[in-house]
C-alpha cells in the first residue's frame, strides 16, 4: 500500500518537527450497497477510497492530519504540518526498525465480494423481500438493503509496529411495514458478519424476512404498552444494546480518561448484582465487530470488563492509556482514514448465568417482555437512556401473554445493571452500527435473556 522506506520517512518527518511518537495508518476501501423498495432494486452504488492518516503525540496532546493524495511530497508536507503543530520536542536522529507484525488471521473469508455478481447479490435480496411480503396481507411496504465492503489496512508507529489487516464486512437489512385500521408498525432485522457472500450459507434468509415482517404484524394490532416502575425481561440478542449505549460507552477511555464516566475510578468496586459478567472481545472469528488487530495496529483481545458485578478493567487506545497510565487494551477504532482512532466497543455481551428463558418469564408474575429492542439515545456522562422496544408483549403469571407496543424503557445504565436478577444460558448476539467520536463502526451487542426487576417503562396504559 505504501512502501516500508516512505512510511518511515513519515514518521521522521513528524518526530523532526515536533511530538514524542507518531504513527501512520493507510486504508483502501471498495464498498457496495444496493437498496430494494417493494421488490424493485432503486438504488446502487459501488466505489473504492483510498487515504492515509498521519497522527501525532505530545505527551497526553495528539494531533492528526489526512490526505488522499498519496505523492510522497504531499504525505511529508502533512507530516511535517503535524510535527510543527505539536513543537517542543524534536526529534532529529530517528533510529527505527519497522518489522512486520505476523499474527494468525482469525477471520477467513471464503467468497470475496468483489468476485461475486450483482445478479446473485440482488437474488438474495428478493428472497428476503418476497418472504417478508408474502408472511401476512398487512405486510404494505418491504425495504431490503446489502451492504459489503473490502478494507485493507496498514498501521505504523514510531514504536516499531508494522501490521496489515483485511476487514470483510457483509450484511443484510430488512425492514416491512404492516397497516392495519389505519395504524403503521415496523419491523426490522438487520444480521451481517465479518465474511464474504459465503455469510448467505450460513443464515436463513427466508427467515430473516419473516422476523422484520412478524414483529410488523405482531405490533399492529398490539394494545398500548402498560407505563410506570416494571420487572423486564429483555430477550438475547440485540437485547444487549442497552448494555453496550447505556454501560460500555462509559467504560471506553474516551469517557473514562475525562473523569467523565460513571466508572471512573472504580476498579475492583462491586458496580453490578453478582449475576452480571460482561466482556468486549475483539477475536470471535468472522464476527460483525471482530478485527485481527486494531487501528493502532495492537492485537485484538477478549477484555474482561465485570466479573460477578466487579468492574474489572476498562477498553483503552493508546492515547487512552497515556492519559489512565495504563495500556492499550486492543480498542482502538475508527470509521476511515478520515477519522483519528479511539476507544471503540468490538463484541460486547453479558455472558450467560445459569436460567433457562422460560424459568425467568415463569418466575415474573407480572411486567413487560421486550422480545426485540429498538433505537434509543443515551448520555454517556450520566448513562441515563431512553430505548423504544420494537416488540413487547405483557407477562401475566408466569406467562406472556398479549403482544403491546409503544413501550420505552427509561433508566440509567449503572442503576439497571445492579437490579438485574436473573440472567439466562441463551447468549446471543446481534448487528449494529456504533457512532461515536471516531466515526460509524461495524459493532456487535449481546446477551442472554434478563431479567431487571424494576425499569421505569413509558407506555399509554396505568
Amino acid at each position: 500500500m505504501l512502501s516500508k522506506e516512505l512510511v518511515h520517512e513519515i514518521i521522521a518527518t513528524v518526530l523532526k518537527y515536533g511530538g514524542d511518537f507518531a504513527e501512520v495508518f493507510v486504508e483502501k476501501r471498495y464498498t457496495n450497497t444496493f437498496e430494494m423498495k417493494n421488490g424493485d432494486l432503486e438504488n446502487a452504488s459501488s466505489g473504492n477510497s483510498f487515504g492515509v492518516g498521519i497522527r501525532g503525540f505530545l505527551n497526553t496532546q495528539a494531533v492528526y492530519a489526512y490526505t488522499n493524495d498519496l505523492s510522497r511530497e504531499s504525505l511529508l508536507n502533512v507530516a511535517k504540518r503535524v510535527g510543527e503543530a505539536l513543537g517542543e520536542i524534536k526529534i532529529k536522529d530517528l533510529t527505527l526498525n519497522l518489522t512486520k507484525e505476523e499474527f494468525e488471521n482469525k477471520h477467513i473469508v471464503l467468497l470475496y465480494p468483489e468476485d461475486i455478481s450483482k445478479k446473485k447479490k440482488v437474488d438474495i435480496m428478493k428472497r428476503a423481500y418476497h418472504s417478508a411480503k408474502n408472511y401476512s396481507d398487512l405486510i404494505k411496504q418491504v425495504l431490503v438493503r446489502y451492504w459489503e465492503y473490502n478494507q485493507k489496512i496498514l498501521v505504523a508507529n514510531s514504536e516499531g509496529v508494522f501490521a496489515e489487516d483485511n476487514r470483510v464486512r457483509t450484511r443484510l437489512m430488512i425492514s416491512a411495514v404492516a397497516e392495519h385500521n389505519g395504524v403503521m408498525e415496523t419491523g426490522f432485522y438487520g444480521p451481517g458478519a465479518g465474511m464474504g457472500f459465503e455469510f448467505f450459507d450460513r443464515i436463513d434468509v427466508e427467515e430473516a424476512g419473516k422476523l422484520a415482517a412478524r414483529t410488523a404484524t405482531k405490533m399492529v394490532k398490539a394494545d398500548p404498552a402498560p407505563a410506570g416502575k416494571l420487572p423486564v425481561v429483555i430477550a438475547n440478542e440485540f437485547g444487549g444494546v442497552i448494555f453496550h449505549e447505556a454501560v460500555g460507552h462509559a467504560l471506553e477511555a474516551t469517557s473514562v480518561a475525562k473523569g467523565a464516566s460513571v466508572f471512573a475510578g472504580k476498579l475492583g468496586q462491586k458496580v453490578a448484582a453478582e449475576c452480571v459478567s460482561a466482556v468486549d472481545d475483539g477475536t470471535i472469528p468472522n464476527a460483525w465487530g471482530s478485527t485481527n488487530i486494531d487501528d493502532e495496529g495492537t492485537p485484538t483481545r477478549r477484555n474482561l470488563l465485570i466479573e460477578k458485578g466487579v468492574l474489572k478493567g476498562y477498553m483503552i487506545d493508546k492515547l487512552g492509556g497515556r492519559r489512565m497510565n495504563m495500556e492499550p487494551t486492543g480498542s482502538a477504532r475508527r470509521q476511515d482514514y478520515t477519522f483519528a482512532p479511539t476507544s471503540r466497543m468490538t463484541n460486547t455481551f453479558i455472558l450467560p448465568g445459569d436460567s433457562y428463558p422460560e424459568e425467568i418469564i415463569a418466575n415474573t408474575e407480572y411486567g413487560l417482555y421486550a422480545k426485540r429492542m429498538g433505537g434509543g439515545s443515551v448520555n454517556p456522562a450520566t448513562g441515563e437512556f431512553n430505548f423504544a422496544v420494537n416488540e413487547g408483549y405483557l407477562i401475566e403469571n408466569g406467562k406472556i401473554t398479549k403482544p403491546v407496543r409503544g413501550a420505552t424503557l427509561i433508566g440509567k445504565g449503572y442503576e439497571i445493571i445492579q437490579k438485574i436478577d436473573m440472567v439466562g444460558n441463551d447468549i446471543a448476539r446481534g448487528q449494529g452500527m456504533c457512532g461515536s467520536i471516531s466515526g460509524s463502526i461495524p459493532a456487535d451487542v449481546g446477551q442472554p435473556t434478563i431479567r431487571v426487576s424494576e425499569i421505569i417503562v413509558g407506555g399509554r396504559n396505568k
